[in-house]
């Protein structure tokens, strides 16, 4: 039995990704640092071992996946980062401690991935990240996170290349706006997501559990030989101009 970790399990995609894996007979390592909403998800998905760490952490990113390799009798397969934040806020209107924020959230998170990754997945395996769309489209009022995934892409690229000679593999996906708690303030707003709604080619929003499909597809054989990749799951939004309703 192969075994997955799931870093931000307790959120909409990473819950959703957690529920997905665990279904289809994999063994998941569910990390997140909330015990309470850890235990809410273990209770709901009963084979997923609970893990309590800081993603931003690097020790504790590393133990993990060191104690997930032990579990898996060295057979650790996949992991997948489902750690973000939202921020939206021009550049003059952002503090310095947004910006931290925004930085540990997203971009040193997914550092302490590949970091614990290439020290502990010698034998090859598959890693997804994730970006957004605002890292390829310049967005309004999206600046801090644009950066901070952005960053994300290039350390997928590099990362890819660092590896490739372990059959270790590195990509992300980079999805426009899903609904999950995350983007409450977004899709529970009627006018805020009816805007959104039209920025999108498609006419909708994402949702968790499609997002969540396109990284199982990541972590796993079917997709084994790609590496250093960003798969757009935005509706078009990045590349397709919006048509007019």
């Amino acid at each position: 039995m192969a075994t997955h970790v799931v870093i931000g399990a307790t959120g909409g995609i990473g819950s959703s990704l957690t529920r997905r894996l665990a279904a289809t007979g994999h063994r998941v390592v569910a990390g997140a640092r909330d015990e309470r909403r850890l235990a809410a998800l273990t209770e709901e998905v009963p084979t997923a071992i609970p893990y309590r760490l800081d993603a931003a952490s690097f020790d504790e990113v590393a133990d993990c996946l060191a104690a997930a390799r032990e579990l898996g009798g060295e057979d650790l397969e996949g992991v997948a980062l489902c750690v973000g934040s939202i921020l939206l806020r021009p550049a003059h209107a952002t503090t310095f401690a947004d910006w931290q924020d925004t930085i540990t959230r997203n971009l040193t998170t997914a550092f302490a991935v590949v970091r614990a990754a290439g020290k502990t997945m010698r034998s090859g395996g598959s890693v997804v990240l994730c970006s957004s769309t605002a890292a390829a489209v310049g967005l309004v009022n999206h600046e801090a996170i644009a950066a901070a995934k952005a960053g994300v892409e290039g350390l997928v690229r590099a990362a890819a290349a660092s590896h490739a000679r372990f059959g270790l593999r590195f990509n992300a996906v980079a999805p426009g706006l899903v609904r999950t708690p995350l983007a409450a303030a977004i899709v529970d707003n009627p006018a805020a997501l009816q805007a959104s709604e039209q920025m999108h080619p498609l006419g909708r929003i994402g949702e968790p559990g499609e997002v969540a499909d396109a990284i199982a597809w990541l972590l796993g054989r079917e997709s084994a030989w790609m590496t250093g990749e960003v798969l757009r799951l935005d509706g078009g939004m990045a590349h397709v101009w919006p048509p007019p309703r």
